[in-house]
């Protein structure tokens, strides 16, 4: 009896890691002896218990990540903090498995690196005015960047800039004598 429930644990065992199944929102990266082997799309998938496995789990799926605010300084030298959300999507599993170490992190400091050069080159009104190029701006430059990532930037969205209280007081007083 012991030696015929050791039997079953054993061949229970042998068929969790030989079988794999994949959600529908998922792509799974196959390794054989450490190296790159397929990506295993959804679907019912059989491995080689010891030589085979999933190194890599992608969401494909769009994913929305939030970008913290960032202090930006205009080219009228104001300076804004400013804060968004990236939409991107896994394109190519492998390449965002081996292409870079985390996509995300990596994405989210493009778009904010991309934000400060943007709003460097506007000045103030502007910035408020021009929201949609510059959200086009960094989509274009974050996308063709992580190409090689095997992401898709789809959109980008500046959520709020806002100004320090010293800067709105200053600005309050400026309109204030501009109406004397």
């Amino acid at each position: 009896m012991e030696f015929f429930t050791i039997f079953i644990l054993l061949g229970l065992a042998v068929a969790w890691r030989t079988i794999k199944i994949v959600p529908n929102h998922q792509n799974f990266v196959q390794e054989r002896l450490g190296k790159f082997k397929k990506v295993l799309i959804p679907g019912f998938h059989f491995l080689i218990p010891i030589v085979d496995r999933i190194a890599y789990r992608h969401e494909v799926r769009e994913q929305v990540i939030d970008v913290q605010s960032q202090a930006c300084i205009t080219r009228d030298n104001i300076q804004l903090l400013v804060d968004g959300i990236i939409f991107l999507k896994v394109m190519d599993a492998q390449k965002a498995s081996y292409g870079i170490a985390n996509y995300i992190a990596g994405s989210v400091n493009l778009a904010q690196t991309t934000m400060r050069s943007e709003i460097g080159k506007l000045s103030l009104d502007s910035t408020f005015s021009e929201r949609d190029s510059i959200n086009e701006k960094i989509v274009k430059e974050v996308d063709k960047a992580s190409d090689p990532w095997g992401i898709k930037v789809l959109r980008y969205e500046i959520q709020n800039i806002s100004l320090s209280d010293q800067m709105v007081n200053t600005l309050e007083k400026q309109m204030e004598a501009e109406r004397q």
